[in-house]
């Protein structure tokens, strides 16, 4: 779904979720967010919303701290 960087783990509107705790920026592992911005080749800035689509963060994420979630059946590589 969103645009493919081959240097990216991650793609931009990717939904993923946080593999380690973030205290300093409130997020628990397991937390789900949406990647809107590749920063460079290591870092995704992600946005965090509540239940009403309200964003209560917006973090720059390690590509390696997070898990792409899919929602379709998909062929292991």
């Amino acid at each position: 779904m969103g645009t493919k960087n081959p240097k990216a783990a991650v793609s931009v509107f990717d939904v993923v979720a946080v593999l380690a705790d973030s205290p300093v920026e409130g997020l628990a592992r397991g937390q789900v967010g949406t990647v809107v911005e590749l920063l460079n080749g290591k870092t995704a800035l992600v946005e965090f919303s509540d239940e009403d689509g309200l964003a209560y963060a917006v973090v720059p994420c390690a590509c390696g701290d997070l898990l792409v979630l899919h929602y379709e059946p998909e062929t292991a590589a």
